[in-house]
């Protein structure tokens, strides 16, 4: 068995998680669309548009022309919104959209990760001001999402940062470089084909609800292949009601080892007084 000084001293680890399709079973970004059209942002050809590419995107996920079209799309899109109107939209309807459509399988999953120690990292393509709140509600240690470029606190439909392919891989090694992460065991979890770079770049890559071309993938690499099927709202999950971060963790730890330790002195004290009295 290993001392604690082993295992404090063994390489940093982590679990990289896709969001869409792979976390929660629709699109992150789409499933805001009535809420962006009830904020004024939208107008109701948007709404359907995007409800239209919400249903293409779960009859058959996204091949790479597909999701180009749907980058750019959406920029043009949110040319000209209130970075800060959109997040509040998004906090405002974050549990009521997002909360039932959380895989039971993939929260287990990130507590279990948890529990041995690694952190979770949600990468995913959607923007940061829908990926952000999310990974927060799953207890994510962090989050690799697409930026846009902003102007006057407003988006000026232009991508910073554009979260897809590759470049998901690069962050995860760009990660492993400042967080300390041996990637050789760490894990990470997509459900398309367009996120193989970033399979490839871990020891222990699994396809979840993977689309025809990443389940002929992981066939031909021995990959796992996983099956998520049941959302659920985190708060009816048992027997945890939420999902706790690394931290919370072992804060939740430290909390317990101090409450033992204290019980353990109010015993010790109370048979010393039972024998000896209270002097």
């Amino acid at each position: 068995m290993l001392t604690l000084v082993e295992i404090q001293s063994l390489p940093r680890t982590a679990a990289f998680f896709d969001l869409d399709k792979t976390v929660i079973a629709k699109s992150s970004t789409l499933t805001f669309g009535k809420s962006f059209y009830q904020g004024g942002l939208i107008n109701r050809r948007a709404v359907l548009r995007t409800a239209y590419a919400q249903f293409v995107f779960l009859l058959g996920g996204a091949d790479h022309d597909q999701m180009e079209r749907m980058r750019q799309y959406l920029s043009a899109l949110c040319r000209g919104w209130n970075v800060q109107q959109v997040r509040e939209i998004v906090a405002e309807t974050l549990h009521e959209l997002i909360d039932p459509i959380i895989y039971d399988e993939a929260a287990s999953l990130i507590e279990e990760h948890h529990l041995a120690g690694r952190d979770v990292v949600i990468v995913s393509t959607s923007g940061a001001e829908v990926v952000e709140p999310i990974g927060e509600m799953l207890g994510a240690d962090r989050v690799v999402a697409t930026r846009m470029v902003v102007e006057d606190g407003c988006f000026t439909g232009e991508v910073e940062y554009y979260a897809y392919g590759p470049t998901k891989a690069e962050a995860v090694r760009e990660l492993a470089r400042s967080e300390g992460y041996d990637l050789d065991r760490c894990y990470a979890y997509s459900d398309s084909a367009t996120d193989v770079p970033m399979l490839e770049a871990v020891g222990r890559p699994h396809a979840v609800n993977p689309d025809r071309a990443l389940r002929k993938e992981a066939a031909a690499r021995d990959w796992p292949v996983l099956t998520f099927s049941r959302p659920v709202r985190l708060k009816q999950r048992l027997p945890s009601l939420s999902m706790p971060s690394r931290s919370a963790l072992a804060v939740t730890g430290a909390a317990v080892v101090a409450a033992a330790a204290t019980a353990g002195l109010v015993w010790y004290t109370s048979r010393r007084r039972a024998r000896f009295g209270p002097f």
